[in-house]
């Protein structure tokens, strides 16, 4: 427990964290790469270069800091964190060395500004935060390599077949050397791919999506190849996948993870909504829906640019005639002619409140789940909520680190 002496101190900080949070936490992975450089093996080196880490860490010190005397505030994303830690596997003792060098870099940046008051403070925290999150992974870990067909670490898996679904989506269907079974999962969770393309100097992990239905012999992830596009490369992993790893090839896997789940318990109709790549976890989610046979209205609703890149367009019509609970609404940025001469979408343009609420039946009354880029998923949300959804009946996953959906002066 932190006393409120120290509660009152973190409060007094949290004006300075929202303006220099990010020149913080840029100094603070700077500073501990160049004194750990073993931890470049864990993270995701593009989100560092765009500084898309740097800036979801300045968002989770903030909330923490504005929180910190009801820090079950911040459990949902802590959960949510500690499920990426679990896949990575990240270990107790490392929370710290991330303890020592966040620490440094408030006083490197913040100067005499960050007494010794205000250090000792933010140590009191940061040891009661690490010890939540160390805690939280524990029983992950646990959960994950005790149950049938679960591991610790990383396990050798075998690309079984590899399937172009698109101009940009592959599928990759993957089997564990071994032989033996394979933990299964929620619909909307992912696996952890680790490996170290030739000419790397560090091995790389990324999070894929399962993009099937649990209960096979065999995990599918659908991998999007991410070319260079403004000022940022080629991605290493997507591209390496497409171009270099073939049915035979072998690659490392954490055992599932996450907790952007479908809740199979509920009954009330679905709504999945997605936008490009964003549609793999929601495949997963139809697929499952399907396969238990429970009856429940499903709207498929996907955003893509045209069909050429649009994947499982017939894996989703096939579902939506033979289950007449299912219905499926495609909208296309820039359609092609082949894609107006064949009708294969049902709106150009893009998607907003005014169209959501003409396609799907039961807009307060049913459960949505949200995938997709940033700018997707904000425009989304707020649709939803302009037609009078809920916000907790609203769930989606970033693919990539934490931001936040909602507007930031509508945060409390």
């Amino acid at each position: 427990m932190l006393s409120e002496n120290t509660i009152q101190v973190i409060k007094s900080t949290v004006p300075v964290l929202e303006v220099h949070g990010e020149a913080i936490t840029s100094h603070f992975y700077k500073t501990m790469f160049t004194h750990h450089p073993e931890l470049l093996n864990i993270f995701n080196h593009a989100n560092q270069k765009q500084g898309r880490q740097q800036a979801a860490l300045a968002n989770m010190v903030y909330a923490a800091a504005l929180h910190i005397d009801n820090l079950a505030a911040v459990l949902p994303a802590v959960r949510q964190v500690a499920h990426k830690h679990r896949s990575l596997g990240i270990a107790p003792e490392q929370y710290e060395i991330v303890g020592t060098y966040l620490l440094k870099a408030i006083k490197d940046v913040l100067g005499d500004a960050a007494t010794e008051e205000i250090i000792a403070a933010w140590a009191d925290a940061y040891n009661v935060i690490a010890g939540v999150f160390i805690g939280l992974e524990k029983d992950l870990y646990a959960a994950s390599e005790n149950q049938n067909g679960g591991w610790e670490g990383f396990r050798t898996f075998q690309v079984a077949k590899k399937v172009k679904e698109s101009d940009l989506i592959t599928s990759f269907y993957l089997m564990p050397t071994d032989g033996n079974s394979i933990a299964t999962y929620q619909p909307g969770q992912y696996i952890s791919l680790r490996m170290k393309p030739e000419g790397n100097t560090y091995a790389q992990i990324r999070q894929y999506s399962l993009s099937d239905a649990p209960g096979k012999p065999y995990y599918r992830i659908s991998v999007k190849r991410e070319s260079a596009r403004n000022e940022r490369p080629d991605g290493v992993i997507s591209t390496y996948l497409h171009d270099h790893i073939t049915e035979g090839d072998l690659v490392e896997l954490s055992a599932p993870a996450g907790d952007f789940t479908l809740n199979t318990e509920d009954t009330r109709d679905v709504v999945l909504l997605s936008g490009g790549v964003g549609l793999t976890p929601m495949i997963s989610m139809l697929n499952t829906l399907v396969d238990s046979h429970v009856r429940r209205s499903v709207t498929f609703v996907h955003a893509a640019l045209n069909g050429e890149v649009h994947a499982f367009r017939a894996h989703v019509n096939a579902m939506a005639e033979q289950h007449e609970d299912i219905r499926a609404f495609y909208c296309y940025a820039q359609p092609t002619p082949e894609d107006r001469a064949q009708s294969r979408f049902h709106r150009e343009g893009y998607v907003d409140a005014s169209w959501l609420s003409q396609i799907i039946r039961e807009p307060l009354g049913s459960h949505y789940y949200l995938t997709g880029s940033v700018p997707f998923m904000q425009t989304i949300y707020a649709a939803l909520c302009e037609i009078g959804v809920s916000p907790e009946n609203i769930h989606y996953e970033f693919f990539g680190p934490k931001t936040n959906l909602i507007p930031a002066s509508e945060v409390i």
